[in-house]
């Protein structure tokens, strides 16, 4: 088959289409002939060098994908060959084909079709996991999304509005701060030229924000700690802003919050399995009713990956950049 290789880490111009070994099904797994991935910050990283896949991954980018059941190994069933599923991977999507634990796929939601599904694993996946299954954010708490465009961004606001909480986001230009209050956010704040703690005081008549779900990390974490309510929890899932940064224990323990790094990439099977499971559970059946969309800013055709590297590392999208087959 074809995928998209690294025969270098660098910039985006590294990334060369080329023909590499079949995968094949094991135990427990399925082979998806692949429709579609999708990009995301940590395929960057993985590019240059700095976030390799987990032991016994493929070494080919992609952590999700869209594409039509080819085959299942021992012990799978309920996945037919020919079904449309979506899967969320550990590496391996800008691929022609790729192999996946049978409990992280999904099926393709009514109504969504089967390119747009691309853009549906890694998103669902990480706001469940974070905001809803760990940070337990409940009816009538604030939520803080930072980079609301994003991928990730619009997926939490969606989530968190239908749930009933007050959402606030930061983005870094009126249309997407347009955009990001067009899907539920409640307040919008431009990072560029706003105070987000400022501003979140404001919102929240100096009480706070109950859940941060921050993918800048260390930049940002004395910022959001000082922005967090008493009992507030901040999720940290990236580190665009750099791996440390000052805490103040001090204002933690005064505010009883608590601060949760986590990532979904090298979780144990099983682990990706629950959550797929519970996105199921829960968030299929808001994206088939249309309360909840995947919003898709482009496609790209897969062989030219550099070019949808480029536009992610020029933040030049809103919401997701998928890479058609």
């Amino acid at each position: 088959m074809h995928a998209i290789t690294t025969p270098s880490y660098g910039g985006p111009e590294v990334l060369t289409w080329a023909e590499v070994a079949d995968p094949i099904a094991g135990a427990g797994e399925v082979l998806v002939e692949v429709a579609a991935s999708a990009v995301n910050r940590a395929d960057l990283l993985q590019r240059q060098g700095f976030y390799p896949p987990p032991p016994g991954a493929s070494e080919v980018i992609g952590m999700e994908c869209s594409g039509t059941v080819a085959g299942v190994g021992a012990g799978v069933s309920g996945w037919p060959a020919g079904m449309e599923v979506c899967a969320l991977l550990a590496g391996g999507g800008y691929a022609e084909r790729v192999v996946v634990p049978a409990g992280q796929v999904l099926p393709v939601p009514r109504g969504v079709d089967l390119i747009t599904a691309a853009a549906l694993p890694e998103v669902t996946c990480t706001v469940w996991a974070n905001v809803f299954m760990l940070a337990r954010l409940r009816p009538g708490e604030t939520l803080l999304v930072h980079g609301g465009a994003g991928g990730i961004g619009t997926m939490a606001i969606q989530l968190a509005h239908r749930h009933g909480a007050t959402v606030l986001c930061t983005a870094g230009s009126a249309a997407k701060l347009s955009r990001c209050r067009e899907l539920g956010a409640d307040v919008a704040i431009n990072y560029r030229d706003e105070d987000f703690v400022v501003r979140a005081r404001e919102a929240t008549g100096g009480r706070g924000v109950d859940v941060i779900l921050d993918n800048m990390g260390g930049a940002y974490l004395p910022r959001n700690v000082d922005t967090l309510a008493v009992g507030g929890r901040l999720m940290t899932i990236g580190l665009q802003g750099g791996r440390t940064g000052e805490l103040d224990l001090g204002v933690l323990l005064a505010k009883r919050a608590a601060v949760h790094a986590t990532s979904l990439r090298a979780r144990p099977v099983e682990e990706k399995a629950a959550i797929v499971a519970a996105v199921r559970e829960h968030v299929w059946p808001a994206i088939e009713s249309g309360e909840v969309r995947v919003i898709v800013d482009r496609v790209v055709p897969l062989p030219d990956a550099a070019e949808a590297h480029r536009v992610m590392e020029a933040s030049e999208h809103v919401g997701k950049v998928v890479l058609e087959r």
